[in-house]
């Protein structure tokens, strides 16, 4: 299975790689157009490494943030692609979710894109996507998804979000927008304070269904519905008129976001127990929060 999936891995971690660019450059396009007479925000681009148990190269990434944007206040778009060895508390789950041989050959490789987008105006919603591919040597899948967070929630907005990502899943499986918005509605969903986080998405893992060229189809057909899922919504609000109520709302729902990412997001606790960058893994946190 190791040599059968080289080329596969390699093409997954360009095409990540290559949302990316895609992704960097639709937002600084939205920087450009304002509104606002501050200089336009640009992304900065950091290198991140990972280094294995012995100091070897254990793959890496790039970190890309723009901070105090006209029409974005924090936003970054990462991508990666890691390998090694996983550690005694990962394996044990991945053999809770039903990976086999994991005590036997704990090798892994991982490689995804990452995006969290927290906004200048309270109007404009927050919003979270990533698309990942993982292997073992016994076995690989598929995850990802995407979900809006406004603090000031607008119907239409919501209902368009949806129905883009509705139209990526419909194309590959008309079964796979309710499964997926279901099981982001409960992924999302934040215990201690019994709420959402925000009105979900989609959000999918450990998708395999035997064929990998119809699983990474729908995995890219995700990430390709973001741009036109997300972008008309900033459009539509950035330039929406808004004062300190509006601020104290946004920063007061930044808290929830921050919460939730630390104490439930399987994604920043994988990469904070796997040894990567604890800056990039912790970027999706806000700028500025606050709690009552």
């Amino acid at each position: 299975m190791t040599s059968d999936f080289d080329t596969r891995k390699a093409e997954a971690a360009a095409w990540f790689r290559s949302l990316r660019d895609e992704i960097v450059a639709a937002f600084e396009a939205l920087e450009d157009a304002g509104p606002g007479e501050a200089p336009a925000g640009r992304f900065e681009v950091s290198e991140t490494r990972r280094a294995g148990a012995a100091g070897e190269d254990a793959g890496g990434g790039l970190m890309s943030v723009m901070r105090g944007g006209r029409v974005f206040e924090k936003v970054g778009v990462n991508v990666s692609t890691v390998h090694g060895q996983l550690g005694a508390k990962a394996q044990a789950a991945m053999a809770a979710r039903g990976v086999p041989g994991m005590a036997e050959d704990p090798r892994f490789w991982a490689s995804g894109i990452s995006l969290v987008a927290h906004m200048r105006n309270p109007h404009v919603p927050a919003v979270h996507m990533n698309t990942r591919m993982f292997w073992t040597p016994h076995a690989w899948w598929f995850g990802g998804g995407a979900d809006l967070n406004p603090c000031i929630e607008y119907a239409e907005d919501t209902a368009h979000f949806h129905a883009a990502l509705k139209a990526a899943c419909d194309a590959h499986d008309p079964g796979y927008y309710t499964r997926f918005k279901e099981w982001a509605d409960e992924y999302f969903f934040v215990p201690h304070r019994l709420r959402a986080r925000g009105v979900g998405g989609i959000f999918f893992d450990d998708l395999n269904t035997g064929d990998w060229d119809a699983d990474f189809d729908f995995t890219k057909a995700v990430g390709q519905a973001f741009l036109p899922a997300f972008v008309p919504l900033v459009e539509r609000r950035r330039a929406t008129a808004w004062g300190e109520a509006e601020r104290d709302i946004q920063l007061v729902h930044r808290g929830l976001y921050a919460e939730y990412n630390l104490v439930y997001d399987r994604g920043t606790k994988f990469g904070l127990e796997t040894g990567h960058d604890a800056n990039a893994v912790l970027m999706s946190l806000p700028p500025l929060a606050k709690w009552v």
